[in-house]
């Protein structure tokens, strides 16, 4: 069994004192709320508040796995090498910290390994929460709240910003959809935080096709009205920052977007005919 843990010290003997400091103690917490979502199959999420000293509450999210099925073994000991989900999500989130991305802070991991680190028993990781919400869901509404103003830019900027310094940094998302980003708006100003970097990973070989389907997954999930306006002022940022032919990633993307409307009107069509027989 292995545990890593960050150094906030204060975050940890929080967990301690939760009985989340080993990997027994993790799946045996039966607190907090579950988040569910479809596909997780040996996964689970839960959402926990714990009271620091002060009093005050500290947000965490607590990410539980189970045993790798086969394909999922193989598919990460070609692309990570040995570690277990958890390990490997621990590393990524520094890896984008160094990068300057923000986003959640990974607290405390562990692992039970099985023979020579090719497979993992089972695995946890502790992170912390951002603040806002995900594009997804907030993004027309600030849209249209800052219609008046500089908000679209404001977004613009930072969203360009943000992709850029990871895939400056060398690394791809593999998810980055707009429920990926999240958005707080305060009177300091807007800030982005990406999260869910359970796939993150640095290409060795095809880096334009890793970026193209990042970007791809952005401008399909991001809010019409922003792709229209700001989709071209965001790639003159991110190429600024990333470098390469504007016209070679326009051709790339658009590709890859069509094929995703292609694939979800599949999919819708076969829940419609599925609701039709029932």
């Amino acid at each position: 069994m292995a545990i890593g843990a960050c150094e906030n010290s204060e975050l940890v003997e929080l967990l301690a004192g939760a009985g989340l400091d080993t990997v027994a103690g993790a799946f045996a917490y039966a607190g907090g709320l579950d988040l569910l979502k479809p596909g997780l199959v040996a996964r689970r999420r839960t959402r926990i508040e714990l009271t620091a000293p002060d009093g005050a509450a500290r947000v965490l999210y607590l990410k539980r796995y189970g045993p790798e099925r086969l394909g999922d073994r193989w598919r990460r000991l070609m692309t990570y090498g040995r570690g277990s989900p958890a390990s490997i999500e621990f590393e990524n989130i520094h890896a984008a910290r160094r990068c300057g991305v923000a986003t959640m802070d990974a607290v405390v991991f562990g692992h039970e390994m099985g023979f020579a680190g090719l497979s993992a028993r089972r695995s946890y990781l502790v992170v912390t929460s951002v603040p806002g919400d995900a594009i997804e869901r907030c993004g027309e509404e600030f849209l249209v709240a800052h219609a008046g103003d500089d908000g679209a830019r404001r977004l613009t900027e930072e969203l360009a910003s943000l992709v850029g310094l990871l895939h400056g940094g060398g690394f791809v998302h593999r998810d980055l959809y707009a429920s990926h980003v999240f958005l707080h708006d305060s009177p300091e100003g807007l800030s982005l935080y990406l999260i869910d970097l359970a796939r993150m990973f640095a290409p060795r070989m095809r880096l334009f096709r890793w970026r193209v389907k990042d970007l791809a997954q952005l401008k399909y999930s991001m809010p019409e009205d922003w792709v229209k306006s700001c989709w071209d002022e965001f790639m003159g940022i991110y190429l600024d920052i990333c470098g390469g032919r504007g016209n070679r990633y326009s051709r790339a993307i658009d590709r890859k977007v069509a094929s995703m409307c292609r694939r979800a009107k599949r999919r819708d069509r076969r829940k419609a005919r599925g609701a039709t027989k029932r």
